[in-house]
């Protein structure tokens, strides 16, 4: 329960300072009865007193720090931690954290059923500072109510702009439905400007979350989601069918998880989406993942491996038969170095045949199969059909069963170059993954040719980078000794309007590639462990994730936070 100082016993306190009079206070009072507020809001609203001599006042009485709010810099980043409908219930505004305490402003700093409700909602231990209820506000409108602001400008901004979502679908829809989804013009402007918006941020991924109360709309930017705004809950159910319709899914069927594809022509260029919806407690999550073709780049020699890397996996790539594996977890760019190889042997004199779930991007030359599990056109069933078809380069997207992996061992055996992914977290553990799926190690040792492992670090932004060091106790608690650092110079973005102040811009790949030697191939047949692997193959020259990640950070493209967040020491 709530417990606050009696309404005049700060009005007392002014009274006995001289600050006001007994009558301004009388008057004071019935104001504050009449509207609802406390008596010194209604002192400083009829001019009786300035709010500096009111929060001062406040903070003598209470013995809690005062805070003059138009002096205060507000980090974006704070003002999350609170959520906006809570803010503008309490009228509070978190202003800094320092490790696990939140520093917030409040006009009422002795309510404790607040703070008890801030310290649940954030997570994090409470520390109140009074500031002027006036001022406090004013800052709550204005930089709560920024979302509103954001979607407005979203609206503006693409009002004029040659946007046209590309409707491919022929097939008849309910009229009504679609009437009522269409006519929207807000709604789909929003969805334009948000389709645009994301492209030319850069994004990878669009999420649209419902929940109790609100709607919430996410990018990908760099591997790291961010909010990007909150459009009104009377705008659920029409964005939702407008997306359906686009996708061309069926919008009465809300129970069952669907996937679609749209696309969106800005200007000359056409951008892809493929949308996947999902039944959530409180609504349908879409997520759209944008395949901008113009930001695909397939240039291996642009992706950052280190020479003798890049000179190993150019080698694997370009051998008339064997088989190539690189393996990651999702989101590591695995499928965009698999085309780049392909991109790099694609001739008219080869047939490339590629089994893919979902096809990601369309390339001219080479063939590629939809993978449909519902029809009975399996990974296994596309590679047997391959077989017969003449080809001389096969992908397949994933190896995730004995019958695909024996299908695809045979093919790289009999003369064909197999390219293919594997969830694994490093190249040598590869091996025994396969073997663990029942593909005999005779086997594995006879096809394989290479196996690069690879994740995604965001690149430090040009715009704002500044050196920086790292205390020794976090060097030792990420594995690092300090002895072995010498020499390297640490870096990392400061956060500037270019990166959006995340201090990162782009992302740069690590990568782990493991050639197979005759050596590695013998040590497969006998049973070697991953690690004892791992240590051969090290010795031979190969670099792990973490050596790749720490050259990259020698050579000021990524952070040391970044490479041990994505790599194991």
């Amino acid at each position: 329960m709530a417990v606050s100082a009696p309404a005049d016993r700060i009005g007392d306190q002014l009274v006995n300072e001289g600050l006001i009079a007994r009558e301004q206070l009388a008057k004071a009072l019935d104001d504050a009865r009449a509207g609802g507020t406390r008596v010194g809001f209604s002192l400083v609203k009829l001019g009786f007193l300035t709010e500096q001599d009111l929060v001062r006042a406040l903070a003598r009485q209470h013995r809690v720090p005062a805070v003059d709010l138009e002096r205060v810099k507000l980090d974006p980043k704070i003002l999350k931690l609170v959520p906006t409908e809570i803010a503008v219930k309490h009228q509070v505004l978190p202003l800094r954290r320092v490790g696990r305490t939140l520093t917030v402003a409040m006009s009422n700093p002795t309510d404790l059923g607040v703070i008890d409700d801030l310290k649940f909602i954030t997570r994090f231990d409470i520390e109140p500072v009074i500031a002027g209820d006036f001022t406090l506000r004013k800052i709550i409108e204005r930089e709560y109510e920024q979302n509103d602001e954001r979607m407005n400008e979203l609206l503006k901004a693409f009002e004029n702009e040659e946007i046209e979502v590309v409707e491919d679908t022929e097939e008849e829809i309910s009229a009504t439905a679609l009437a009522a989804a269409v006519d929207e013009a807000p709604v789909v402007k929003l969805i334009n400007g948000i389709l645009t918006d994301a492209v030319q941020k850069g994004a990878s991924d669009i999420h649209f979350e419902c929940y109790e109360k609100d709607i919430r709309v996410r990018y990908r930017i760099d591997g790291v989601l961010m909010e990007i705004m909150r459009p009104p809950m009377k705008m659920k159910a029409a964005l939702i069918s407008r997306f359906k319709i686009l996708s061309d899914l069926n919008i009465a069927e809300r129970r069952v998880p669907q996937d679609g594809r749209l696309k969106l022509r800005m200007g000359r260029r056409v951008i892809d989406f493929r949308v996947s919806t999902l039944p959530t407690l409180f609504g349908e999550k879409i997520v759209l993942r944008i395949l901008d073709k113009s930001n695909l780049t397939l240039d291996l020699e642009k992706f950052g491996m280190e020479p003798r890397a890049e000179q190993d996996f150019m080698k694997a790539i370009m051998n008339p038969y064997g088989m190539v594996l690189v393996t990651g977890p999702t989101g590591s760019g695995k499928t965009t170095t698999l085309y780049s190889a392909l991109s790099k042997i694609n001739t008219p004199e080869v047939n490339i045949m590629t089994a893919e779930d979902p096809v990601e991007y369309n390339l001219h030359g080479i063939n590629q199969v939809q993978v449909r599990t519902e029809i009975g056109m399996t990974f296994s069933a596309a590679l047997k059909a391959f077989l017969r078809q003449d080809p001389n380069i096969i992908m397949v997207g994933e190896i995730r069963d004995i019958d695909t992996g024996g299908i695809a061992i045979k093919a790289a055996l009999t003369g064909h170059l197999v390219l293919s992914t594997l969830h694994t977290n490093d190249a040598p553990s590869t091996i025994t993954r396969m073997i663990d799926m029942g593909i005999e190690p005779f086997n594995v040792a006879s096809a394989v040719n290479l196996i690069t492992a690879q994740r995604l670090a965001r690149r430090i932004c040009k715009e704002c980078k500044e050196e920086v060091t790292y205390p020794d106790e976090y060097l030792s608690a990420a594995g690092l000794k300090r002895a072995d650092l010498e020499g390297i110079t640490f870096f990392r973005g400061k956060g500037c309007d270019a990166c959006g102040g995340s201090g990162y811009k782009g992302r740069q790949g690590l990568y782990e590639v493991m050639a197979m030697s005759p050596t590695l191939r013998r040590m497969i047949l006998q049973g070697a462990s991953t690690v004892e692997l791992q240590e051969q193959a090290v010795s031979e020259g190969m670099l792990t994730l973490r050596m790749d990640g720490m050259k990259k950070v020698a050579r000021g493209v990524t952070t040391l936070e970044e490479v041990i967040k994505e790599t194991a020491g």
